[in-house]
């Protein structure tokens, strides 16, 4: 392709875009992701500071999200529960590391109606300190154990500069909360619920992500040890798309969370915690997303394919019944099916519309399609239209959405895997996380020096790759990037710059 060629291509897609009135991502790529959130009908401003409205289209892709999640967690035996927003600000301040982690972030409710509190209450930043009250009267021997807990809810963090979806005021998760009587028990817990969330993220959400453990200065306040989930963004940056801690017994000795073991013997329990919150959703958008908005996920999208009557105003109304006709064939294959009933906007709007919705299939059903027996179909990752035989279309539908899927994956891995490199010296460092990659490199664990890399660059680290991780996972030694000391991972550690 010629210089000249390039600039036209380029040129056709900015024009193409601006049609969908969503600044293109190579112009700018936060422009782009505000617009498409809110263009997208996912969520809009509140008129609290800092939180966010999610809509109803929004709403119904973190339903998915929930549904599968939940069932997930409910086959590996744990149990949802309930607790309340407000968590004593005593309970809060019990466990160190935890108090001081947090401080910052905390929301305080200090009065009820015009009477001062005697303690204030925080509203929940997580969980760790009211369960484990609560787990201290409920646990009594080995026999209760594990207790295997998780709840769904809001969490309210102050953040100064926010973004929908991925740094909010209030934000939605579910919290996992487990006891163990041994070490090996509860770590094993957090690898179970760390791999789920890489199934989760590689099966449903087509997102490559590395599994591994987070350096001591990445930690979740008052962990043992911090495991995540990091994703590539089409930015370049880094997203933590999920969490699991080791807690050790920090919690359980701070709040009297202890068992009578079968030698009759009283020990602290071993506790973990595990999360991933409405962030993901800005995952799949800045991993998938293009020039022209969304493209959703097949397996998560709340609207899987959508179909387009094409008519005249004297034969809309017929057209529109056998969209409804061309549905229900669908959804009886178990697929979420939208009929775009709009009268009086035209179908080049239509399209526009479930494009920058990112709807992984269009289907456009005309009057001459309905007398020859076929439709119109186009996948959303493709320029391209296939007309087919109706019945071929349907059939036909659960397969071509899976090859979305597929597409999706190994787009996104392929772009992971392009924008990560391996340096072994500062300059080179500097110079690929300047160009916005993420970087592979020995570092020497001490904390000063992370620190020192992060004053220059920006960058941070993502996490050590786990030895069984889908990627990056291989064994080495070097000197540190920044300092020169021997590594100390055993292995290269992922930087970059993050969400």
């Amino acid at each position: 392709m010629t210089q000249d060629s390039g600039k036209k291509d380029k040129g056709a897609a900015q024009g193409k875009a601006a049609q969908y009135g969503v600044t293109p991502q190579s112009v700018d790529f936060n422009d782009w992701y505000n617009e498409v959130v809110k263009k997208a009908d996912l969520a809009d401003n509140s008129p609290v500071a800092g939180a966010m409205v999610v809509r109803p289209y929004g709403s119904a892709l973190w339903e998915n999200i929930v549904r599968w999640l939940d069932d997930r967690f409910k086959a590996t035996g744990h149990e949802s529960l309930v607790f309340p927003t407000l968590i004593p600000m005593g309970f809060i301040m019990k466990e160190a590391d935890h108090v001081e982690g947090f401080a910052p972030e905390l929301f305080t409710v200090s009065k009820i109606g015009t009477e001062e509190l005697a303690e204030p209450y925080v509203m929940r930043p997580t969980s760790e300190t009211i369960i484990g009250h609560m787990w201290s009267g409920w646990l009594n021997s080995y026999r209760d154990l594990p207790f295997l807990h998780y709840q769904w809810g809001s969490v309210f963090r102050a953040e100064l500069r926010t973004k929908a979806f991925l740094r909010t005021s209030e934000f939605f998760w579910h919290e996992g909360h487990t006891a163990h009587a041994d070490e090996p028990e509860a770590r094993g817990e957090v690898r179970q619920m760390l791999d789920i969330y890489h199934e989760f993220c590689r099966d449903v959400l087509a997102l490559p992500v590395v599994r591994g453990e987070k350096t001591a200065s990445e930690r979740f306040a008052g962990a043992v040890a911090t495991y995540s989930i990091e994703g590539m963004m089409r930015d370049g940056k880094a997203l933590q798309s999920g969490t699991s801690h080791y807690l050790g017994q920090n919690f359980s000795r701070a709040f009297d969370v202890k068992f009578q073991t079968r030698e009759q013997k009283e020990e602290y329990a071993h506790t973990t915690s595990w999360a991933i919150s409405s962030r993901i959703i800005g995952a799949i958008i800045m991993t998938h997303g293009d020039d022209f908005g969304l493209i959703m996920p097949p397996r998560i999208a709340p609207v899987q394919v959508v179909v387009i009557p094409v008519g005249r105003k004297d034969n809309f109304d017929a057209m529109v019944k056998e969209g409804e006709g061309l549905a229900a064939e669908l959804r009886a294959l178990g697929l979420r099916v939208k009929v775009d009933r709009r009268d009086g906007v035209t179908n080049g709007f239509k399209y526009n519309d479930w494009e920058l919705k990112g709807v992984p299939v269009r289907i456009e059903l005309g009057p001459r399609d309905l007398e020859q027996g076929v439709v119109v179909v186009k996948n959303r990752n493709s320029e391209a239209k296939e007309t087919l035989q109706r019945a071929e279309a349907v059939t036909g539908m659960p397969t071509r959405l899976d090859g979305i899927h597929h597409w999706l994956l190994e787009r996104a891995t392929s772009f992971m895997l392009e924008r990560t490199l391996n340096v072994d010296t500062y300059d080179a460092f500097q110079e690929a996380i300047e160009a916005g990659n993420w970087v592979r490199a020995y570092h020497c664990a001490q904390a000063d020096c992370e620190k020192a890399i992060k004053d220059d660059t920006k960058a941070t680290t993502r996490n050590v790759p786990l030895d069984d991780a889908e990627f990056f996972n291989e064994r080495g030694e070097g000197q540190c990037v920044k300092c020169g000391q021997p590594s100390a991972y055993g292995k290269r550690v992922i930087f970059g710059r993050q969400y």
